[in-house]
């Protein structure tokens, strides 16, 4: 898992930007192709979650995960119509959205990490690492998707209201 980090990182310095990476995720990736793949993607946690509703040691990973999950599509479909009126909604969400749904499909991963280890023949101290280091993620890094939110949900207008005269 920490490789596929390091990769994903290292795209956007050889792509240039983390703009231009966050633009071709969400204006080619998700609403070019009316969110299909992110649908797909979306319906597959939630298939997770509702597996692992039941699951007492599982809570703390599953019940916020499917709430983002659900969060997720809400945000997307928000900025999905404001881009039809105005195309800067895009570019202005662009950075905040590839974050967003960076940590929540890492959290996904790492649910999926817990419950596959309790069900396999590992060692007890693997387990225990297992779920400490996903406790750790869920708790510390995860609850950054909150800030994105808010941005995501504020629209283009602060980004746009100073006059190009104003720049310099």
């Amino acid at each position: 898992m920490e490789q596929f980090a390091r990769d994903a990182r290292i795209t956007t310095i050889y792509e240039g930007t983390t703009q231009i990476q966050a633009l071709d995720l969400l204006g080619r990736k998700v609403f070019q192709l009316q969110g299909a793949g992110l649908r797909l993607f979306l319906e597959r946690i939630d298939a997770f979650c509702q597996q692992h509703a039941g699951n007492a040691p599982l809570t703390e990973f599953v019940a916020p995960l499917g709430k983002l999950a659900r969060q997720w599509s809400e945000i997307t479909q928000r900025v999905g119509v404001a881009a039809v009126g105005n195309p800067d909604e895009i570019g202005a969400a662009a950075v905040d959205y590839l974050f967003y749904s960076g940590y929540i499909t890492l959290a996904y991963f790492w649910a999926r990490s817990v419950a596959a280890a309790d069900a396999g023949a590992r060692s007890a101290e693997f387990k225990q690492a297992k779920r400490a280091t996903a406790r750790f993620y869920f708790q510390r890094i995860l609850p950054r998707t909150e800030a994105h939110a808010t941005s995501l949900r504020a629209g283009a207008a602060s980004l746009m209201d100073l006059p190009e005269q104003l720049f310099g």
